[in-house]
């Protein structure tokens, strides 16, 4: 019993421990992601640049991605993943001031190359989530 006691102790302790670190580095998280992304935004020729991580845009939770400013511009970014044939996908869906998503874009050369093929309904249901998850 006790060696049983130990054992969970330290999975417990071990799973504090990556939790805490977790939530401690995702500022961090968020810069490095935001510097990707507008890497990948200026390689397209894009103009469009992301300015700051917004910290607690998301009303609900539930919906895993990374809410961003867009520079100059009144319009979000959220930046989240999608499997497309068993492989994460990344992908950015502008967000307008209404709450609409105006466009969802392929943030990786895979992704460009399955995000024809990526089913409508799909998409559809990312669009739905991330509308719903305005506040």
């Amino acid at each position: 019993m006790r060696d049983k006691a130990l054992f969970f102790g330290w999975v417990t302790g071990l799973l504090l421990l990556i939790s805490l670190l977790w939530i401690l580095t995702t500022p961090l998280q968020a810069n490095y992601l935001m510097r990707s992304v507008n890497n990948v935004l200026n390689n397209n020729n894009d103009t469009r640049r992301l300015s700051s991580y917004l910290k607690n845009h998301g009303g609900k939770a539930g919906l895993y991605g990374y809410w961003y400013s867009v520079q100059y511009s009144n319009d979000k970014m959220f930046i989240f993943s999608a499997f497309q044939d068993g492989i994460l996908i990344p992908l950015g869906a502008v967000v307008a001031d209404t709450g609409d998503v105006k466009e969802i874009l392929p943030l990786s050369a895979h992704a460009v190359q399955v995000f024809k093929e990526l089913p409508e309904s799909i998409l559809k249901m990312y669009t739905n989530r991330i509308e719903g998850n305005i506040e």
